[in-house]
């Protein structure tokens, strides 16, 4: 049996165990979930080691040939042939060679391949910023679909309450023959329309609750703290200074222009492969138990092969390259442009919207002034509250427009990465 003290502290420990996830859950800023993600991310993490797997190449690339140590033996294995009064094993009857080389690089082969390999860490670098980049924009945008349905959730829990707060005084009045049934139904009717919208948002805030642990990679439960300062920055308005600022930060701009420099040296490389490489050496020759001494060397008489396929696609590669730049600056532009016009238009949205909420709040509160004093149907009062929840829910939707494209904005100028 259990006793009283367990008892007792069993209940209190259940009563506590709320208090305990919440305490639990991490209150976030933008700003901290964006430094997690370069931290946690799932899917960085193993990209980031792509890095060091092109700096093993550059060690590579520096590595010098090794010595080549070759040895063939020969033995006399009929006793006929054999030298007068030795046996099998005798040196008489044996020739050893033994060839010791090396090849040798001519031509700066050995430089341009780590120049190559150097390059390629560059462009390897840059590629992973720009997926940094990305999966910074998917994740700031995760935290803000958190925030938008937080935000809505509240806003439907605000009409709700108000709402609930409503029908109980319609029921007390319905009883005091002060209203009819068909004015408590509409009370009523609109209270579980906001217990619909608030199941269906909690569900919504729950799914991007755990889409964002899953972008910050987070084991522990998350929720957002909107009191960052990130969306306060100020911006150069100028669409030129955009530009230039973009082509100076954005790493696909980056990777571009190091892949031009990673091809230009790979058609320094691969011209100078097509010199023939020399492997030179000497030979120490006993026959017989007399010593020789010799010296080897070979090289590939070029003839056919030049290397002449490898130097024009690296040429190919080159002008591939090149358009690959063009084409990423075009890039650029557009997306400065469209994203600045419409961080503009939704700005001036949100300001436009900041002077209809008041008005809207005191509508509300005059109409339900007259409402509770016999001025006004009850219908009046019920269109009041609608409008007065459009306009926040409007207000919201056009902040979270807002706060989107500012973010939009932070990507393609390739701000998103200082944060």
């Amino acid at each position: 049996m259990m006793t009283m003290q367990r008892k007792v502290a069993l209940i209190t420990l259940l009563g506590m165990a709320p208090f305990m996830t919440m305490s639990a859950q991490t209150q976030m800023t933008l700003r901290e979930a964006l430094h997690m993600v370069k931290a946690n991310n799932p899917f960085l993490k193993p990209e980031r080691l792509n890095t060091g797997i092109a700096q093993a190449d550059v060690v590579t690339a520096g590595l010098r040939p090794n010595l080549s140590l070759n040895n063939q033996t020969l033995q006399l294995i009929r006793d006929r042939d054999f030298a007068t009064g030795t046996q099998f094993s005798n040196p008489h009857n044996r020739q050893v060679w033994w060839q010791l080389t090396k090849q040798f690089q001519l031509a700066n082969q050995r430089k341009y391949k780590q120049e190559v390999a150097g390059q390629n860490v560059m462009v390897t670098a840059s590629n992973y910023r720009e997926l940094e980049r990305n999966l910074l924009l998917d994740a700031g945008v995760k935290w803000l679909d958190v925030w938008y349905n937080k935000r809505t959730l509240e806003l439907i829990d605000e009409a709700r309450t108000n709402i609930d707060t409503l029908v109980g005084i319609q029921q007390i009045r319905l009883k005091n023959q002060v209203i009819s049934t068909s004015d408590l139904a509409r009370t009523q009717l609109l209270q579980e329309q906001y217990e619909l919208q608030s199941k269906n948002v909690d569900q919504t805030y729950r799914n991007e609750l755990q889409n964002l642990r899953l972008m910050l990679g987070s084991a522990d439960s998350v929720t957002v703290n909107d009191t960052d300062s990130i969306f306060t920055m100020q911006l150069a308005p100028a669409l030129d200074s955009l530009l230039a600022l973009s082509y100076a930060s954005r790493a696909d701009v980056e990777a571009a222009k190091a892949n031009i420099e990673l091809s230009k040296s790979n058609v320094r490389l691969q011209r100078s492969l097509a010199v023939p490489v020399p492997e030179l050496g000497v030979i120490y020759n006993p026959q017989n138990t007399v010593p020789y001494v010799g010296f080897f060397g070979t090289i590939d008489l070029p003839f056919f092969s030049r290397n002449q396929g490898e130097i024009k696609k690296s040429k190919l590669l080159l002008e591939q390259s090149q358009q690959r730049l063009s084409a990423v600056q075009m890039q650029v532009q557009t997306e400065v442009q469209t994203s600045l016009r419409a961080y503009q238009v939704s700005k001036e949205t949100v300001e436009k919207y900041s002077g209809i909420l008041s008005k809207s709040q005191q509508v509300l509160e005059s109409v339900k002034y007259a409402y509770t004093r016999g001025g006004t149907t009850i219908i009046d009062f019920l269109e009041a509250q609608r409008n007065w929840f459009d306009t926040e829910k409007l207000y919201c939707d056009a902040l979270y427009n807002y706060r989107k494209s500012y973010l939009q904005l932070l990507c393609v100028t390739g701000l998103i990465n200082q944060l």
